[in-house]
C-alpha cells in the first residue's frame, strides 16, 4: 500500500520500461489545462492489452518515455478547462481518452474535442469498457462488411473486443463462431449469443469450426494463421490484435491466390466519433452488454496488469480511481 504525500493527487508511475511491478503508486502534480484541454476527475481508468505491452518494451503507439503517469482511456467528471474551452462542459459526466498518458491518476488532462458524455442510465464504467474496445470492434465489423447469413470466427472472444464482436456481430446476422481458451471464456461467449464455440488450445481446433466468410483475428501466430485457413473464395479476415505475442504470418499473395480479402482498420476521426456514439447509443438501449470482469483500486495496478498478462481476465478490466464512499460504492 503507497503512502500518499500531501500536495498533489494520487498517481501510479511507470519509471522504468518492465514487468507489471515497475508500476508504482506513489504522487503527481495537479495537472494544468492548456488551450484546447480539460481536466476529468477520475472515477475510473481503463486498462487496454496495448498498455501492458507498452509498459513492459515501450514498443507501442504511445509516445512517452519513463517517467511518467500511464492510462489513455478514463471516465470521470470535467473539473477544469483550458483557453479556449467552453466552460459549459464542466460538471460534466464523460469518458475520453487521454492521448496516451496520465489515465492512472486522480486527474486527468484530454484534448476537450476527444469529449463523450456518458449517457442517463449509463453508468461510467460501462461507458469506460465500451471507450476503445466498443468503437473498435463496431469498426471492425463495418470494415469487414458483415453481413446476414454471414458465417463469422470470432478469436479472443472471452475479451474485450471479442465479447462485443460476439454481440455486434451477431445483431448484423452472422452466424458467430467464438474462439477462447478457457470454459470459462466459452461460457460467456455463448452466454452472449455465440451460435457454437472453440478451444483453440485443443489440437485440430480450427477443422473443427468448419468453412467461415469472416475472421476476426485478435490473437494472431499460429492460431491466427489456423484461422485464416478457413476462410474460402470471398472470405475476409480482419486482424485486431496479437494476443500471442506475433501477427498471423499471412503471405498476402496466398491470400490473393485463395481470393481472400485481408483488412485492416483504418479509423478516421469521422469513423471513431461515430462508433463511439453508437455503441453508448446501444448500451443505453439494452443491445449491447459491455462485460466487466475484474476491477481493482488504483494502488493495484501492478495486479490489474498482472491478471491481464495471465489471460485470467474476463471482458473488460478497469481501475477504480476515486475512493469509495461510505457504501463502498466508487462514484
Amino acid at each position: 500500500m503507497a503512502e500518499w504525500n500531501e500536495g498533489g493527487m494520487r498517481a501510479v508511475w511507470v519509471r522504468e520500461f518492465g514487468g507489471p511491478e515497475v508500476l508504482v503508486a506513489g504522487w503527481a502534480p495537479e495537472p494544468v489545462p492548456g488551450a484546447g484541454q480539460v481536466v476529468v476527475r477520475v472515477s475510473h481508468a481503463n486498462i487496454t492489452f496495448v498498455e501492458t505491452q507498452f509498459r513492459a518494451s515501450g514498443r507501442g503507439p504511445f509516445a512517452v518515455e519513463p517517467p511518467f503517469v500511464p492510462g489513455n482511456g478514463v471516465a470521470g467528471t470535467v473539473v477544469g478547462v483550458g483557453e479556449g474551452v467552453d466552460r459549459a462542459v464542466l460538471g460534466r459526466s464523460v469518458v475520453t481518452a487521454t492521448g496516451g498518458s496520465g489515465g492512472y491518476a486522480e486527474l486527468a488532462l484530454a484534448p476537450a474535442d476527444g469529449l463523450y458524455g456518458i449517457p442517463d442510465g449509463l453508468a461510467p464504467e460501462a461507458a469506460l469498457a465500451l471507450l476503445a474496445d466498443g468503437r473498435t470492434a463496431a469498426m471492425l465489423v463495418e470494415t469487414a462488411g458483415v453481413r446476414p447469413g454471414d458465417r463469422v470466427l470470432v478469436e479472443a472472444a472471452g475479451g474485450g473486443v471479442g465479447s462485443l464482436l460476439v454481440q455486434l456481430a451477431g445483431a448484423a446476422g452472422a452466424e458467430v463462431t467464438a474462439a477462447a481458451g478457457s470454459a470459462t471464456k466459452l461460457q460467456l461467449a455463448r452466454e452472449l449469443g455465440a451460435h457454437a464455440t472453440v478451444d483453440y488450445t485443443e489440437p485440430g481446433w480450427a477443422e473443427r469450426v468448419g468453412p467461415v466468410d469472416v475472421v476476426f483475428d485478435g490473437v494472431g501466430g499460429e492460431i491466427g494463421r489456423a484461422a485464416f485457413g478457413r476462410l474460402g473464395a470471398g472470405g475476409r479476415m480482419v486482424s485486431f490484435g496479437l494476443a500471442s505475442g506475433s501477427w498471423a504470418d499471412i503471405d498476402a499473395e496466398e491470400a490473393a491466390a485463395r481470393e481472400v480479402t485481408l483488412l485492416g482498420l483504418r479509423p478516421t476521426p469521422d469513423r471513431v466519433r461515430a462508433a463511439t456514439e453508437h455503441v453508448l447509443a446501444e448500451a443505453v438501449a439494452g443491445r449491447l452488454r459491455p462485460v466487466i470482469g475484474r476491477r481493482f483500486p488504483l494502488e493495484r495496478a501492478a495486479d490489474a496488469h498482472r491478471a491481464i498478462e495471465s489471460r485470467a481476465t474476463l471482458g473488460k478490466t478497469l481501475l477504480d480511481v476515486a475512493q469509495p464512499g461510505p457504501d463502498g460504492h466508487v462514484r
